[in-house]
């Protein structure tokens, strides 16, 4: 079969177009049990980039096969699974998923809709289960205001697509007039420039309160300015580092305004809460069902062009998702 090999870490350009042999077993996250899928399309995320570079946290030894997340159809299924051969579905696999077939792993994929095409399929659940879980963590309540860093990219499109199901009043940062408008046709309802005094437009939105909640895919420098943005008691979920630097936090901040800081990373939740991650699937597995949702895809390459697609990532030039059609 076709797929895109990574055999050594010097970034987005070492990686081929190469035919190789069909998967065996089963995902090494998948505690054995075999679910096998025909890869209609394959979804990218910032991870895939760094990791051609070996700068992803949980990256694996190369020579490995690229892509964290698939659309496709089910080949094969374990006994008792609550999917069957045929069935349409999304998912995430971490690696493996540029490809005409990859290794699944059943908690970690949701049903999708006839209405749903593949290439939307492909940016269902990493983002959607990101930015659902982030509002989950966060506690929102209808009515609240919720500011969304990244607006434009994939994680923050899903949170703004998802405000209308939670009753919220959402405010995206952007970089460019362009990011601005695909945030508004995603669904925020105040868009602030990250490059301007966005922290005093969001004071100026939110008559000097500030925001219930913030959601930060990106981290880097603006990070202090995040906590300035929260009205007292807020709560700011850590999504992620796009913006490629850590930040750290004075919690005498946190203390003098009683706010509150989280991470999310599902897979360790479920070692302690076990539920965690068939909560999150279930709710977004709905939420598409019921035709409340509809994935952004920025920009489709075909499969001898994902060299390019990474790169468009890496630079930080996505909007969206980025999708290869296999």
């Amino acid at each position: 079969m076709k797929a895109i090999v990574v055999s050594e870490l010097s970034g987005p350009d070492s990686v081929r177009l190469e035919n190789v042999s069909e998967p065996h077993g089963a995902h090494p996250r998948a505690e054995g049990q075999r679910f096998l899928i025909d890869v209609r399309a394959a979804g990218l995320s910032f991870i895939d980039a760094l990791q051609t570079r070996g700068g992803y946290q949980n990256g694996v030894p190369v020579p490995y096969v690229c892509g964290s997340e698939f659309a496709g159809v089910v080949l094969e299924t374990p006994t008792e699974c609550r999917f069957a051969i045929g069935d349409r579905v999304g998912g995430i696999v971490w690696h493996g998923a540029v490809a005409e077939r990859a290794l699944a792993l059943p908690d970690y994929t949701v049903k999708l809709p006839d209405s749903m095409s593949f290439t939307q399929g492909a940016g269902l659940y990493m983002n959607y289960s990101t930015a659902w879980y982030a509002y989950y963590r966060a506690r929102v309540e209808p009515g609240e205001t919720v500011l969304v860093h990244g607006g434009a990219g994939g994680v923050g499109t899903a949170a703004l697509d998802l405000a209308d199901a939670f009753g919220v009043r959402t405010i995206a940062v952007v970089s460019t007039e362009e990011k601005a408008d695909i945030a508004r046709a995603a669904g925020a309802h105040e868009v602030v420039r990250s490059e301007g005094a966005w922290l005093e437009d969001v004071r100026a939105l939110t008559e000097g309160r500030g925001v219930h909640v913030v959601i930060d895919p990106v981290g880097g420098d603006r990070f202090t300015d995040s906590l300035r943005s929260l009205r007292q008691g807020g709560r700011l979920v850590v999504v992620g580092f796009t913006g490629g630097s850590i930040p750290t936090v004075k919690v005498n901040r946190l203390l003098h305004r009683n706010l509150t800081v989280a991470g999310i990373t599902m897979d360790n939740m479920e070692t302690e809460y076990p539920g965690t991650l068939h909560l999150v699937r279930d709710a977004v597995e709905k939420l598409a069902n019921d035709g409340k949702i509809t994935p952004r895809v920025g920009r489709t390459f075909p499969i001898d062009d994902t060299a390019l697609a990474l790169n468009v990532l890496e630079g930080r030039a996505a909007t969206g998702k980025i999708v290869v059609e296999i």
